[in-house]
């Protein structure tokens, strides 16, 4: 079964006999565990600097595509910020945009998510990453590359993003399936994952990100159904995804889209913020 959004997704080999006319992104990060349970955060411009896709520029989603005022990682930025960082890096409403990422796709869709968001209509991602462009045979370059400044006009669509008192307000209702993206011992709290509080938000349902992917790639429009359907992701009204920082529940939420479920949300502060307030419920177990 095909999905409803194929556009939404590009193979390796159609990146490669189409690069030019395309603004091409990297929006690679590098994670580390910590001891405490948690992880650190590290840009990926160093690696990019080693080999990237031939045209491809670097997307700081660290910095350029963050809120940087927030002590929460990986958060939403002003309309604006991103207006502007979209035009420097040549972009405008009808430049097609390709995102991709080496290890984890996440940080390709929460890229994707962004620009989503600001009403970029022509945004695809690399299905795959960096492992799948290499794997067939394609060639990376450390020449850098640069382009005439865009002048894209965001159209945002708030209804993208939950905040956390939608996610409170969401306990016990019906219309509204909330989804954890990590991995079901994260969910239990039976993991040294941990962002201060072990667990998940009451309510919440699993659907571990990765059992969406097979070999880096999205499984195709059938077995996403079936794993969406089967955690009631396609038959809430309204579905609100989150996980430790707002990344990998972008993989859900782009499953849920690529299946053509359009009213679904971020949960942007996700745990790094839930966790934090002991004021907000958390529980443990499956």
């Amino acid at each position: 079964m095909a999905y409803a959004h194929p556009a939404y997704l590009i193979s390796a080999d159609e990146l490669s006999a189409g690069l030019d006319g395309r603004r091409i992104l990297d929006a690679s990060v590098i994670f580390a565990p910590t001891p405490d349970g948690g992880f650190s955060v590290e840009s990926g411009l160093a690696r990019f600097n080693e080999g990237h896709i031939p045209g491809a520029q670097f997307l700081d989603l660290v910095g350029d595509a963050s809120d940087t005022t927030s002590d929460l990682g990986f958060t939403l930025p002003p309309v604006a910020q991103l207006e502007a960082l979209f035009r420097r890096l040549g972009i405008s409403n009808d430049t097609e945009v390709v995102i991709y990422s080496r290890e984890l796709i996440a940080l390709a869709t929460r890229a994707w998510w962004l620009f989503h968001y600001c009403g970029h209509r022509q945004v695809r991602v690399l299905d795959g990453g960096l492992e799948a462009w290499q794997a067939a045979g394609h060639p990376l370059s450390t020449e850098p590359a640069c382009y005439p400044p865009g002048d894209f006009q965001a159209n945002p669509n708030p209804s993208l993003f939950a905040d956390r008192n939608e996610v409170l307000a969401a306990i016990g209702d019906a219309d509204i399936c909330t989804v954890f993206s990590l991995s079901p011992e994260d969910y239990a709290g039976e993991g040294a994952f941990s962002m201060g509080r072990k667990g998940h938000i009451p309510g919440s349902v699993n659907l571990f990100f990765a059992d969406l992917l097979d070999n880096g790639c999205f499984k195709d429009g059938a077995a996403l159904r079936q794993a969406l359907g089967a955690k009631g992701l396609l038959s809430a009204p309204r579905v609100i995804n989150y996980c430790a920082v707002g990344v990998t529940a972008t993989v859900d939420a782009f499953a849920c889209l690529l299946c053509g479920h359009e009213n679904v949300a971020l949960y942007d502060g996700s745990l790094s913020e839930w966790a934090r307030d002991e004021s907000l419920p958390m529980e443990t177990g499956r």
